[in-house]
C-alpha cells in the first residue's frame, strides 16, 4: 500500500524546502543568513485563512523577537509591488509591533494559486486553525479553482471526509459558527448539531450546550428522537439499540467514512440510513458498497 502523503513532506514541498527550518539549526558555518527587506514593502496575503489572532501569544512573540531575534525567516512572493507574505504572519505582526524596519524573509517562486495552497498547509501543520477558519479556507480554495473535495484532500494530505465534514459546518447559522470559532463548542457538537434540519433548532441546541455541558453523545441522542413510524394503523416504537447494533454502526461509519445509522424498527425490521454529502462523496459510497 502506497504511504500517505504527509503535511510535512508537502509543508517543504509547497514553501520550497523552508519548511526545513523547524529542524534543529544548522551550524553558523554551514547555514547562510536570509536576506532582509523592508516591512512596509511585504503586504498581507489576501487569502490567510487565520482570521483570529490570540494578542497574548503575540506578545509572547514580541518579547521572543526582541530578546531572542527572529529565529526563523517568514515566507514570501515577490510581487510588482514588493512582497506578498505566505506563510509567518504572526511573526510579521510580532515584528511590526517592536518596530523593525527589517525582516529576514524567505523568497519563493510562487503563484496565486501555489501560494493559497502553501498558506493553507502551513496553518494546518503549525497553526492548528479553528474548524470554521479551515472549513472557510477550503471552500474559498475549491470555488476559486474549481476543484473538487478529493483533489483538495490529495493536495493537503487529509482524508476526503476530513474536507467534506469541515466544509459541511458552514451550513450551520452564524451564531452557531461563532460558538465553534469561540471554543464554546466543539467540533464534534458541529457535526451533531447538523442533523437538525431547522437553523433556530440548531442555535437552540447551541445554546443548550453551552448553558448545560451537553456533551456530543448527548447532543446525538437528541437528534435519533424522530417520530414512530406506523404499519399498519399501528405504530412501530423505535427500538433502543443494544450494543452489537451500536458496534455494527461504528465499524460501518470507519469502513464508508460517513455517518451511518441502524435503525431498528421490530422484531426482524429495520433501516440502514448512510450520509453522503456531495456527488463525489455519493460515487465514492457506491463504488465502496458495490466491491
Amino acid at each position: 500500500m502506497a504511504e500517505k502523503r504527509r503535511l510535512g513532506r508537502g509543508l517543504d514541498a509547497l514553501l520550497g524546502g523552508a519548511a526545513t527550518m523547524d529542524a534543529a539549526p544548522e551550524s553558523d558555518s554551514q547555514s547562510q543568513p536570509a536576506p532582509q527587506v523592508p516591512v512596509d514593502q511585504i503586504r498581507l496575503n489576501p487569502r490567510q485563512p487565520r482570521k483570529d489572532f490570540d494578542p497574548d501569544e503575540l506578545a509572547a512573540l514580541q518579547q521572543s523577537l526582541a530578546s531572542h531575534g527572529l529565529l526563523q525567516p517568514i515566507v514570501v512572493r515577490q510581487t510588482a509591488d514588493g512582497y506578498e507574505l505566505i506563510a509567518g504572519e504572526r511573526r510579521l505582526r510580532a515584528a511590526r509591533e517592536c518596530g523593525w524596519r527589517q525582516i529576514p524573509v524567505h523568497v519563493v517562486d510562487h503563484n496565486e494559486q501555489q501560494s493559497f495552497e502553501a498558506s493553507l498547509v502551513e496553518n494546518l501543520q503549525r497553526a492548528d486553525l479553528n474548524p470554521i477558519e479551515k472549513a472557510q479556507g477550503f471552500r474559498e480554495y475549491m470555488q476559486l479553482y474549481g476543484v473538487t473535495h478529493d483533489e483538495l484532500a490529495r493536495k493537503m494530505g487529509l482524508d476526503r471526509s476530513t474536507i467534506s465534514n469541515l466544509v459541511r459546518l458552514l451550513e450551520l447559522p452564524p451564531e452557531v459558527q461563532d460558538a465553534v470559532r469561540l471554543g464554546q463548542i466543539s467540533n464534534g457538537h458541529a457535526r451533531a448539531l447538523l442533523a437538525f434540519a431547522d437553523s433556530q433548532e440548531q442555535l437552540r441546541v447551541c445554546k443548550e450546550i453551552i448553558s448545560k455541558g451537553l456533551t456530543v453523545r448527548t447532543v446525538e441522542s437528541m437528534t435519533k428522537a424522530e417520530p414512530p413510524e406506523t404499519s399498519g394503523g399501528r405504530e412501530t416504537p423505535p427500538r433502543n439499540k443494544s450494543a452489537h447494533v451500536q458496534a455494527i454502526e461504528d465499524e460501518l461509519k470507519q469502513h464508508l467514512a460517513t455517518k451511518v445509522e441502524v435503525r431498528v424498527r421490530g422484531q426482524d425490521r429495520g433501516q440502514f440510513v448512510i450520509d453522503f454529502e456531495t456527488n463525489d462523496d455519493f460515487e465514492r459510497i457506491l463504488a465502496i458498497l458495490r466491491r
